[in-house]
């Protein structure tokens, strides 16, 4: 059932099942001659019939409905040209359009050598195609548009103002109803879990982008911020609760490496503290494999790129150690 917010402002919540996310917070604004939609759900059924029922309840027609990404990722984006069909425009940043419009298979196998380098064995990641982030991804259409940094959402009365926030993905946004104090963080800020930061092919510094886009946001006056999963909270507490993480995690993941030094990212994924119901590394669910290598990844960029890790290539994979 869709949860009124404010006038012309709903949460629609869309299920992920059998996803450790639970589910999605889709936000539907009304008021003007189309109805502004920011993200969508999975490209899966128990998705496709959340969002349109939702749509359905609030007497909302597709037909009338644009779409609005935060990011890329298949929980967000999913349906998106299924929700706009013909009629509708997906608007996202230029980093994120660019991506959906261009993640083909050689992508996924230029991303898949990335991680072999680092590690994750060969024969795992061949098990891996049905990982959300590409098994759900939206289909092909030619209804993106790009958002510039600044541009303006116009939803109804409301003012959005896009504000780049990269890190979580290449492209991120939040955007900010100035009028109203209302943030919609998507990914970039969360209240009861921590995002995942990954490496990316296209960036150099995926957490060090993360971290001073925290601090881009965190001193707005927001009276009420909207995340894309989960419950809500206080903007600059969870800012700080989200920076004094990222420090213990990579002063983890140093004295990880002081006491081993010359293991590979897979490896030290496997020796960091993660909070997932498994009994060990080797009973980890692969997709949730994956992405706890790929935040390692990151966390192992961001020290390298400081001075404080080395990293050498024996051939075949990348070993690291602390400086």
């Amino acid at each position: 059932m869709a949860e009124r917010i404010s006038e012309g402002l709903y949460r629609i919540p869309v299920p992920l099942p059998g996803n450790p996310l639970r589910e999605l917070n889709s936000y539907l604004l009304t008021g003007g001659e189309r109805a502004v939609l920011i993200d969508t759900g999975f490209r899966q059924e128990a998705c496709r019939q959340a969002l349109l029922a939702g749509l359905d309840e609030l007497g909302v027609n597709r037909r009338d409905v644009d779409v609005v990404l935060t990011h890329l990722h298949s929980d967000h984006a999913g349906l998106a040209p299924e929700v706009v069909g013909d009629t509708g425009w997906i608007y996202a940043s230029g980093p994120d359009r660019d991506y959906l419009e261009h993640a083909d298979d050689a992508h996924w196998a230029r991303r898949d050598e990335r991680f072999r380098a680092e590690g994750f064995p060969a024969e795992l990641l061949a098990q891996n195609t049905a990982n959300p982030a590409r098994a759900l991804a939206p289909g092909f259409t030619d209804r993106y548009r790009t958002l510039e940094p600044g541009a303006v959402v116009e939803a109804g009365a409301r003012r959005l103002r896009c504000i780049p926030v990269p890190g979580h993905t290449p492209g991120q946004m939040c955007f900010w109803d100035e009028a109203e104090g209302i943030l919609f963080t998507g990914d970039h800020v969360l209240f009861d879990i921590s995002p995942n930061i990954t490496s990316w092919l296209e960036m150099e510094d995926a957490l060090g982008s993360y971290l001073d886009s925290l601090r881009a946001v965190r001193d707005l006056p927001v009276r009420l911020a909207l995340p894309g999963h989960r419950g809500r909270g206080e903007l600059a507490p969870r800012v700080d609760a989200l920076l004094e993480h990222h420090a213990r995690r990579l002063e983890e993941l140093r004295a990880i490496l002081r006491k081993e030094p010359g293991l590979t990212a897979y490896q030290a994924a496997g020796r960091m503290r993660w909070r997932i119901r498994a009994s060990s590394w080797e009973d980890f669910p692969l997709a949730q494999k994956w992405f706890a290598v790929g935040e390692c990844m990151a966390h192992l960029d961001y020290l390298r790129l400081r001075g404080l890790t080395a990293r050498d290539w024996d051939g075949a994979v990348w070993h690291y150690r602390a400086l």
